[in-house]
């Protein structure tokens, strides 16, 4: 009888040593995940302060600004301008 109580002894003490282990995981597995979902939102505000800056530098008047003004380029007269129609690429045989 003694045998067995000390059989279901350690038994119990093993379980209650696997419990804890598997909580202090899951609590560890926890914090990383809200450490995760934290850096997770600030990329998605840095990406869209990125995004607004990419339209802000591209907007059509800044590029024209810096264009005239830096580049020295201008709109050439409507004389020299010539439309080339958009066409498929031919398929090779």
């Amino acid at each position: 009888m003694v045998r067995f109580n000390l059989l279901l002894l350690a038994i119990l003490v093993g379980c209650a040593l696997a419990l804890v282990t598997s909580q202090h995981k899951a609590r560890k597995l926890y914090v990383e995940l809200q450490k995760e979902q934290e850096l997770a939102k600030r990329l998605d505000v840095e990406w869209g302060q990125l995004q607004l800056e990419q339209r802000t530098w591209a907007m059509h008047g800044r590029v024209e600004k810096i264009a005239t003004e830096n580049l020295n380029m201008r709109v050439p007269p409507s004389s020299r301008i010539q439309v080339v129609p958009a066409t498929a690429p031919e398929e090779q045989p």
